[in-house]
């Protein structure tokens, strides 16, 4: 099957994905305990105000005429106006999409490079010292949580040693994302690092490398160009899990290092119970996973040779 192909029959499961992710993230933020309209109304909330308030926010209107209305405006790119603020939920995702698309961006950018050439420098060389400390550093990074990781960090490169500044709350700088792209990278380096390094073996272990090694062909060439695409198959489709683990992780590194974006939105958005940017995050997230995935299931049939 070609490659046009392939993505012609996958890309009506990815809008089907997408319809049924926004159905359900609707109906579990519906369930969130708690009432924007009490948030809104004070401390000490009068009855009536409270009632004024969710018939001023349309809160009093039947489920199903909410949905509606709120899968309409997704169709047209409206993700509705915030409770809290009155704002459009756009303007206030594109206000803090910066941040986080930087720090996502940046650490895919780095992890890709170094986990190829981790994980290749630890096949060749398969049950050496580079193999075995490579291989121990990388579960040791893995066990360790986001939160603790940056913790740890702040504690030795903030407090003890003052070389860098624990958060942004002075401005996002190079400075400043240093150590968030250090605890953003440590597992999925650890796990891609991983995976390169058993597809890697494996290719170099095949018949089709060793008989490429047999016809005197170059071991760079058969390494680089005959083993590394194959390695690379399984290691497209952790990249994937790996923008749904950043997806999360930012969210965490965010609230340590004081970061001005989208997870710190929504962490906003969840105590303040303004649905319609909890909502619209959620499907934004959704969203975001649904089309990684599809392009790490692409990028894996093309890697993967055929006959």
């Amino acid at each position: 099957m070609s490659l046009p192909r392939y993505a012609a029959r996958r890309l009506p499961l990815a809008f089907a994905q997408v319809a049924a992710v926004t159905t359900v993230i609707f109906l579990l933020t519906e369930l969130l305990p708690g009432d924007a309209a009490v948030v809104l109304a004070g401390d000490s909330p009068d009855p009536a105000r409270v009632a004024q308030i969710r018939a001023g926010l349309g809160l009093d209107r039947p489920l199903p005429e909410r949905f509606a209305e709120w899968a309409a405006g997704l169709a047209h790119l409206d993700l509705g106006s915030s409770i809290v603020s009155g704002r459009p939920v756009a303007e206030i995702v594109l206000a803090a999409l910066a941040p986080t698309a930087l720090l996502a961006g940046l650490t895919l950018a780095l992890l890709v490079p170094l986990a190829i050439a981790a994980g290749v420098g630890a096949a060749v060389r398969e049950g050496g010292l580079l193999d075995r400390v490579l291989t121990s550093t990388g579960v040791a990074l893995y066990s360790v949580p986001e939160f603790a990781l940056a913790m740890l960090l702040i504690a030795v490169f903030c407090g003890w040693l003052g070389w860098l500044p624990a958060t942004a709350i002075d401005g996002l700088g190079a400075a400043v994302l240093v150590l968030p792209l250090l605890v953003l990278l440590a597992r999925p380096l650890s796990s891609t690092g991983r995976l390169v390094r058993a597809g890697m073996i494996d290719a170099l272990h095949a018949g089709y490398t060793r008989h490429a090694l047999r016809l005197g062909v170059p071991v760079r060439r058969v390494r680089y160009a005959h083993a590394l695409p194959n390695a690379l198959a399984p290691a497209a489709q952790q990249l994937a899990r790996t923008v749904d683990w950043l997806l999360g992780g930012v969210i965490v590194v965010e609230a340590v290092f004081v970061v001005p974006g989208l997870g710190t939105v929504l962490v906003d958005a969840v105590a303040d119970r303004d649905l319609p940017v909890v909502q619209g995050l959620a499907v934004l997230f959704a969203t975001t996973t649904v089309l990684v995935n599809l392009a790490a299931d692409l990028a894996a049939f093309r890697l993967v040779p055929r006959a």
